[in-house]
């Protein structure tokens, strides 16, 4: 049974967004520290905890394929998408441009789920939808799609 799981398992990797955290955990620190010289404050909390979740559904990404799907899941999951293999015809490396960021955006060129970098992957559906896959392995991302959907 575990060889089989294995062997349905064609790519799995997790990127983990550190420019992202930064500039979250920045706010966090500055908050810590004005409220270590001034009294407890519930604005203060809220707003950690906030920052806190964002990082939670946000701070990393992995992307897998299996089971004839394409899953990607941001943070603890809240943020996941599933492409079925058959539905996607076209697959390949893409560079984005800086202002397109981070977290899930609408952009000129459809979805684009990123955590980290510019480098991702397009891929095109059947219908005509296209998504970008933001990644830092662009190559090997692109490689095992390919691989995939030759084989159906």
């Amino acid at each position: 049974m575990k060889q089989k799981e294995k062997k349905a398992l064609a790519y799995s990797h997790r990127q983990t967004g550190y420019s992202v955290m930064a500039l979250m955990i920045i706010p966090v620190l500055i908050i810590l520290l004005i409220s270590f010289y001034h009294s407890f404050d519930w604005p203060a909390l809220f707003a950690m905890l906030l920052i806190a979740f964002a990082l939670s559904i946000s701070g990393t990404m992995q992307v897998k394929i299996e089971n004839n799907a394409l899953l990607l899941k941001m943070g603890i999951g809240i943020i996941k998408r599933k492409f079925p293999l058959e539905e996607i015809i076209e697959c390949s490396k893409v560079k984005n441009p800086w202002y397109y960021g981070w977290g899930v955006r609408l952009t000129p060129h459809g979805l684009l789920y990123n955590v980290s970098g510019f480098d991702a992957v397009k891929i095109k559906m059947k219908s005509g939808k296209q998504y970008r896959i933001g990644t830092d392995q662009p190559e090997k991302l692109e490689q095992a799609i390919k691989q995939q959907i030759k084989q159906r």
